[in-house]
């Protein structure tokens, strides 16, 4: 599909998008690179585009200094989003060296059991010679992500957040279960704060 485009639209679609955002700080006051895996339009846009939008508008915004990437992963699916593993190693392969060693983190927030599956096993030799895969920290939680990142300088979408607290839900309603399971007696059941929290929110509600 994406030869439907050309190269030209396919940059035009990709900045409108902004799957690629250079926006705020980490901790350390080093530049974030954040990439949104949902907005990304598997099937449409070429490796070719893709290269060249970052070598045109990504890497010389850097300006050759260290930098953090925050990679959002929050509702990517397989057959949509994933641009698949030979177009992820040759994006990789373009990288310049300059450019990867400057990598100082990679924040990989909300992994899937397949996305980490994927980098346990590929992801090594993917990321090989680079030392990158040894930068790789995945978050769970956006709380967690905050330790390391400036809340405040860092634009999140509204469904990443949703996300979160859907994850928040069932985390807490496991936690409960679990602690109900381990009580004593078995017929005296303890209310925790997130319980109730997670019961009042409808999109705890599948």
């Amino acid at each position: 599909m994406s030869a439907d485009l050309k190269l030209s639209d396919q940059q035009k679609l990709i900045r409108n998008l902004h799957i690629f955002k250079i926006q705020g700080q980490d901790k350390k006051r080093r530049p974030v690179l954040r990439i949104i895996g949902k907005f990304f339009p598997e099937g449409v846009v070429s490796v070719d585009s893709l290269k060249k939008y970052l070598e045109t508008e990504i890497y010389p915004s850097l300006k050759g200094r260290p930098f953090s990437v925050l990679y959002v992963h929050s509702g990517v699916k397989r057959s949509e989003n994933f641009p698949g593993v030979s177009v992820l190693k040759s994006i990789y392969d373009a990288v310049p060296e300059k450019i990867r060693e400057n990598v100082k983190a990679i924040y990989f927030l909300h992994p899937s059991l397949q996305s980490r599956l994927f980098l346990a096993t590929l992801g090594r030799i993917l990321f090989s010679g680079s030392g990158l895969y040894a930068k790789l920290k995945y978050v769970n939680r956006l709380d967690l992500l905050w330790v390391h990142l400036m809340r405040d300088e860092i634009e999140i979408p509204e469904f990443v957040w949703e996300f979160d607290e859907e994850m928040d839900c069932h985390y807490s309603t496991t936690l409960d279960f679990e602690e109900e399971e381990s009580s004593y007696p078995r017929s005296t059941v303890y209310a925790s704060p997130s319980f109730d929290y997670c019961r009042a929110s409808a999109r705890c509600i599948a």
